[in-house]
């Protein structure tokens, strides 16, 4: 009976192992310079990228060949968010100096100002839709403001507007709490039936505090994942329902350091669960590719789960910024320092 059973537990570890084995990363291009942080998979083929010295990529082809181009005026700003709806339009984010979302409908040929604010200290941090219509852009606090910056869209980014109060439906933060403009990924825009008022939203935040911030309804509740420092805190968030979310981060001063670094949630965020084993260091995205697989990544490398987040294994010790899943199909792409990768299962 003993042999029986540890001939099954070693059949299951083994096929576990093989499975973990059996996923790689696979760099598809190299060949520009550029600190890619925005990623939008829009289906197996039409791939989005963005990011430094105002560079936005386009494939049409799953990644095998690109368009590289080169906003006018953005020449020296960093596009660290990117959303994309089809092969010709898309909306990014420029941060800062100045804070704009820039938006094409012809592939790229032409850009347009959708939204600017010209607020001294402004730093957008991400963005997120709930859908073709529904979006939202968030940034840190406006010197002088403890509330996270918000704006909307309704239209799919063609025009966004600000809430006439910034404390509407969300809570404070303290000094030193706001967002990191890694990946795109701190907050998440849950489905909606079309109206702004019954949306969903949830913000990650990190610094000398961590929190996860809640719209409808209104909350604030203290995330157990590394703090205190300007370095630390959660960088993303992801979620597969209204319920089950998880959130990364750690120190991406100390990379290597997988200290309180991931938590899940299965109940919308009323008590959290840790890792049996956590990602590898420092995290700045996590995707879900099922209720069971998911994937995170950062300067540490890359780890995939198998079973729903609660062990990782490193597959990968290349840094990447960010990783996002097909919208319309199951491709996993990755993007970071120049350089852009394919997951292969």
């Amino acid at each position: 009976m003993f042999k029986c059973i540890l001939s099954l537990a070693c059949f299951f570890v083994l096929g576990l192992s093989q499975s973990v084995v059996a996923q790689k990363i696979e760099v598809i291009t190299t060949d520009f310079k550029s600190s890619i942080r925005g990623l939008s998979v829009v289906s197996d083929q039409i791939i989005w990228a963005s990011g430094s010295q105002g560079k936005v990529g386009k494939s049409l082809d799953g990644g095998k060949t690109w368009k590289w181009m080169v906003v006018p005026g953005f020449e020296k700003n960093e596009f660290r968010d990117i959303e994309a709806f089809d092969a010709n339009t898309a909306v990014a984010m420029a941060i800062t100096e100045p804070a704009q979302i820039v938006r094409t409908s012809d592939g790229g040929q032409n850009w347009k100002i959708v939204f600017a604010d010209t607020a001294k200290g402004l730093f957008y941090d991400a963005m997120d839709f709930a859908d073709e219509n529904n979006g939202v852009l968030i940034g840190d606090p406006i010197p002088g403001s403890n509330y996270i910056y918000r704006a909307y869209t309704r239209n799919g980014g063609a025009a966004w507007f600000r809430p006439k109060d910034d404390s509407l439906s969300i809570s404070p933060v303290q000094k030193g709490e706001a967002m990191f403009a890694s990946s795109g990924s701190n907050v998440a825009f849950l489905k909606s039936d079309g109206f702004l008022r019954n949306n969903k939203m949830w913000i990650v935040t990190g610094g000398t505090a961590s929190n996860l911030l809640s719209q409808n309804p209104t909350g604030k509740t203290a995330l157990p994942i590394l703090q205190g420092k300007e370095s630390t805190g959660a960088n993303s968030i992801a979620y597969f329902n209204s319920k089950e979310f998880i959130v990364v981060g750690g120190d991406f001063a100390n990379d290597k350091d997988s200290t309180m670094n991931c938590i899940l949630s299965r109940d919308g965020g009323l008590s959290f669960i840790k890792p049996y084993r956590p990602p590898h260091g420092y995290k700045s995205c996590v995707e879900y590719l099922s209720r069971t697989k998911l994937i995170s990544c950062g300067t540490s490398g890359v780890d995939v789960s198998t079973d729903s987040g609660m062990t990782w294994d490193t597959i990968s010790k290349d840094g990447f910024h960010v990783c996002s899943k097909a919208k319309k199909g199951n491709a996993v792409f990755l993007a970071g320092n120049g350089k852009i990768a394919k997951l292969i299962w």
